[in-house]
């Protein structure tokens, strides 16, 4: 579960729906997941008591979408291909209204250490280089070996060169990449986590500044949710998740006390030129 707040701090601010898109992956051949894009445009009151430089002239307006990617850890070439997708269209969106900002959130279904999460990062991935099989980070272990830190990581770094599991068919490659001739997956966007952007503590965060666990549940435990922005927006403040030892306590999500498998992810940004 993720929520994604955009908020002019001390400005009155209401959002107008400027255009949208909806993104059914089914139907470029990458399952039934979906994805979501907006258009909005703030309209804002100046407050006399901000600080905050407010220019009414010019319209700030943003790009904000949210995905659900595929879990099945060994359709890596899947996985890639729905985010390569989404964040093609996040971009080719931003372009049409005035290269503005972008913030994203969602369900990636691929821990920090994941080829994926650099892919994003990075904006560049050879999927040459990996096992699409590993390419999200995701490995199910049993219930005993559980850990917030260390089972489910898979380094996108280790290359598994030599080996026959790195071996991509045509169809694969092309639904990861998009093209008909190349190995490589690229996108357009500078994307910043915002969760790294905020300072945190051991008992939540891990060495990226990411949550150390946003689901737990009985085939996996660990973080596959996150906001990424674009240089235009600049992270305040963000919610923390439940602390490792709290979380192990619950036995599991969802339980009595907890509705969902995911626990709640939430930032406030700001548009960098207020706070110039």
């Amino acid at each position: 579960m993720f929520f994604l707040k955009i908020e002019d701090f001390e400005v009155f601010t209401r959002f107008e729906l400027l255009d949208h898109q909806h993104i059914e992956f089914d139907k470029f051949g990458m399952r039934n997941n979906v994805a979501q894009l907006c258009v909005l445009e703030m309209n804002c009151e100046e407050d006399p008591k901000s600080k905050l430089r407010v220019r009414s002239s010019d319209p700030r307006r943003l790009v904000v979408g949210n995905i659900h990617v595929l879990f099945n850890p060994k359709r890596g070439d899947i996985k890639l291909g729905q985010v390569r997708l989404f964040l093609e269209k996040a971009y080719k969106l931003s372009q049409e209204w005035g290269n503005i900002p972008v913030a994203i959130a969602g369900d990636l279904n691929s821990t920090p250490q994941s080829a994926i999460y650099d892919f994003i990062a990075s904006a560049d991935l050879d999927t040459q280089l990996h096992d699409r099989r590993q390419i999200s980070g995701q490995t199910e272990v049993e219930p005993k070996e559980r850990s917030f830190r260390n089972h489910y990581a898979f380094s996108a770094s280790a290359s598994i060169s030599g080996s026959l599991l790195n071996e991509w068919s045509q169809e694969e490659l092309q639904l990861a990449t998009g093209g008909q001739e190349t190995t490589h997956v690229q996108h357009q966007l500078k994307l910043n986590s915002a969760y790294s952007g905020v300072p945190g503590t051991y008992r939540t965060r891990d060495q990226r500044g990411e949550p150390l666990a946003t689901t737990y549940h009985s085939r996996f435990l660990g973080t596959v949710d996150y906001i990424w922005h674009t240089k235009e927006l600049v992270p305040v403040r963000v919610l923390e998740t439940l602390p490792a030892d709290v979380l192990r306590r619950t036995g599991g999500l969802p339980s009595e006390n907890w509705g969902s498998d995911h626990l709640a992810i939430a930032c406030e940004l700001g548009f960098v030129n207020d706070w110039q």
